[in-house]
């Protein structure tokens, strides 16, 4: 892979990693602590929405986010032609 490839890749990766860390945060700490007292107005199945993202939504989107994360290396993979055999 040639220097210019490498840094590329590499650049796309870290811009990746910046978008969906900065959507965990959001949920996590935003959603669950910050905006918490203006969403516990809100309830889900008896919950309120500001407990609920701080139990289980930030979890819930780290799981997904691991998945879109998977998706998107795959395609970066594919776009730069190192994926694995």
């Amino acid at each position: 892979m040639a220097e210019r490839d490498l840094k590329g890749y590499w650049k796309k990766n870290l811009k990746y990693l910046g978008i969906l860390l900065s959507i965990w945060f959001v949920v996590s700490y935003g959603f669950g602590i910050l905006l918490a007292p203006a969403l516990n107005e809100i309830r889900i199945a008896g919950f309120k929405l500001g407990f609920w993202f701080a139990q289980q939504g930030s979890i819930y989107t780290f799981v997904i986010l691991i998945f879109v994360y998977v998706y998107l290396m795959n395609k970066l993979d594919n776009e730069f032609n190192v994926q694995e055999d």
